[in-house]
């Protein structure tokens, strides 16, 4: 049984608070894509949890339901070339102000999810493991990873082989395995090591794709 949080957590309707999580700063390939939602206590979502912790299905049903009830909700990125050019941490803050920004209502108060915050025009408060702890956060953690994951699904048939829909980008043997025998691909981020180091050994021998 999957257990939701607490839908009280929420602050009361004046005082509006958004929830911002990410996904994607581990892979080594796509971008990473952050979510801001503003819960509305009149419309309460039943299940909300951190996104890791739901079922495939169960996410995207609570991916429409969130989209149709919350006051304001906004899908966020920073692309692969930002991560490069200003390295994860930094991208991530990026995306994070992107999405509060792109909220149609201003919140009060900006609850992040995990120990640092982006530099925004409201009050920011980081929450550690805050997709377990606040509804608006675990909220956001679903947004963000369905649209992800969506993402993920759709280069595995523009880049086969790499099983990108399985493993997300993240790191896995398999994804190791296929970087070192066909090389990174466009949405591959060369910063990081073992991108970076594929991609020096195909360009060696002339073989990088473009």
């Amino acid at each position: 049984m999957q257990m939701g949080l607490d839908f009280t957590l929420v602050a009361d309707a004046e005082d509006l608070v958004a929830g911002v999580d990410e996904v994607g700063r581990g892979p080594l390939c796509g971008a990473v894509v952050t979510a801001a939602v503003i819960l509305d206590p009149k419309r309460p979502i039943l299940g909300l949890n951190d996104s890791k912790k739901l079922t495939e299905a169960r996410r995207e049903q609570l991916f429409d339901e969130i989209c149709e009830k919350a006051l304001s909700w906004c899908i966020a990125r920073a692309e692969v070339e930002e991560i490069d050019e200003l390295n994860i941490l930094h991208a991530t803050m990026l995306a994070m102000q992107r999405a509060v920004e792109g909220l149609s209502v201003t919140p009060k108060l900006a609850m992040i999810d995990g120990n640092r915050c982006p530099r925004l025009a409201m009050p920011a408060e980081a929450v550690v493991k805050g997709d377990s702890k606040v509804p608006a956060i675990a909220a956001a953690s679903i947004l963000a990873k369905v649209s992800r994951d969506r993402e993920m699904a759709a280069f595995e048939l523009i880049y086969p082989g790499y099983g990108i829909g399985g493993h997300k980008g993240y790191p896995t043997p398999v994804h190791l395995e296929a970087l070192a025998r066909l090389g990174p691909t466009p949405i591959h981020r060369r910063s990081f090591a073992p991108v970076r180091l594929a991609y020096e050994a195909r360009e060696a021998l002339g073989q990088v794709q473009s």
